[in-house]
């Protein structure tokens, strides 16, 4: 079973050790290839919470990550390449700076970390973590789907060095690729939307419309990934209850609170109870949304309801997927001289790869029925005895 540190949330990020500046482009970095630790990140480190604007620089040398003091040297050098939505999401790529982070406390590992703002840049951030030198990197950790394509040129091009994949597969005998079955967790999600909206309820801030049976879910970029977590969300729905609609808006992007905001708002005024997003930082935009209408969200793969406390009070659950596990397992693995080159691990319900996981403040206030049906077809899906759609 892969290495979990149970719910994860007491290792936040600290951003008084890490140092970031703004990459003016993909084309002046490259000069840095080859003769430095690799490449800063890139300053864009989320939001708190509260409005969907970025956090600030500190106007410092472009290196960001952690120093080893032991005299030996660190058990392995990692060069962290994020996905554009950067740090500070509250979701996806802070999950996965968690799992280096656990590796750097477990381990005694160095790394780095980049923060793309554009595509075109990850192949430029992995060549440079790979030219390195000084430190020569032990693995490359690539974050995001869309890393996949420059990943599959860029392991071509440097045979020599090992890097992992989170959420795509790239076919090399130096990458290890981790995969999640987020539609099983995603369906527990529906389900327990479709249970709720058919009913009259109320907690925190939030309450259902009593007459209405609508649900909703927000996407960002539309891609074979994210329409896993629509089909298995769509699936737990129908699974609830026939009678519940599904209203769906893919915004484009991962980084947009505001086009969150403005689907789920739409979403929210045609009578939807519930809107889960699969969406990174353009979620908080669904969070504010569902404050504003007096309804309910769920968030995505961390628990939103601690890495967004502002919007605790609507966020009934979140569908949580272990990135962070999937880290350090490469880590580890790595520094035991294991790494699994060329192997396309996933990770799904019965290894807690994915789970629903309830909000710190709402979760009490679900009504325990719903929790025995959620439960019983959590133990379904893992025995097999409920088929989830990966595709719309």
């Amino acid at each position: 079973m892969p290495r979990s540190d149970g719910d994860g949330d007491e290792m936040a990020p600290d951003f008084d050790r890490r140092r970031f500046i703004k990459a003016a482009s993909a084309a002046g970095l490259i000069g840095l290839a080859g003769c430095s630790g690799g490449p800063g990140g890139d300053g864009s480190g989320g939001d708190d919470g509260s409005d969907g604007t970025n956090g600030s620089d500190d106007g410092s040398d472009g290196m960001s990550g952690s120093d080893d003091d032991g005299s030996d040297g660190p058990a392995a050098n990692v060069g962290m390449v994020y996905a554009t939505g950067g740090l500070g999401d509250g979701s996806f790529n802070d999950q996965a700076q968690q799992g280096v982070q656990q590796a750097e406390e477990a381990l005694g590992i160095s790394y780095q970390e980049a923060q793309p703002d554009e595509v075109s840049q990850f192949g430029t951030f992995q060549q440079q973590f790979a030219e390195s030198t000084d430190p020569d990197y032990d693995l490359v950790s690539c974050i995001g789907f869309l890393q996949a394509d420059s990943l599959s040129e860029t392991a071509e091009s440097y045979p020599d060095q090992d890097f992992m994949i989170v959420d795509e597969a790239v076919d090399a005998d130096n990458v290890a690729s981790y995969v999640f079955r987020e539609h099983e967790g995603s369906y527990l999600a529906g389900l327990m939307a479709s249970l709720l909206t058919t009913r009259d309820f109320s907690a925190g801030a939030g309450s259902t419309a009593g007459d209405s049976t609508n649900v909703g879910f927000v996407g960002g970029r539309e891609s074979d990934l994210i329409q896993k977590f629509q089909a298995g969300f769509e699936a737990g729905v129908a699974a609830g209850s026939d009678d519940v609609d599904v209203s769906v808006n893919y915004t484009g992007s991962f980084n947009d609170p505001a086009a969150g905001r403005e689907a789920a708002n739409a979403m929210y005024n045609s009578s939807a109870d519930v809107v889960y997003h699969a969406a990174g930082n353009t979620g908080t935009g669904v969070f504010q949304a569902a404050q504003e209408q007096g309804r309910f969200a769920i968030g995505v793969d961390r628990d939103q309801s601690l890495t967004r406390p502002d919007y605790a009070d609507v966020i009934l659950a979140s569908m949580v997927k272990r990135v962070d596990t999937a880290v350090f397992n490469a880590i580890e693995a790595t520094v035991n001289d294991e790494f699994p080159g060329g192997s396309n691990v996933a990770l799904g319900l019965e290894s807690d790869g994915v789970e629903l996981a309830y909000g710190d403040q709402l979760g009490s206030e679900i009504p325990q029925d719903v929790k025995d049906e959620v439960a019983t077809a959590r133990e379904d899906i893992i025995a097999g005895d409920i088929d989830v759609p990966s595709e719309v």
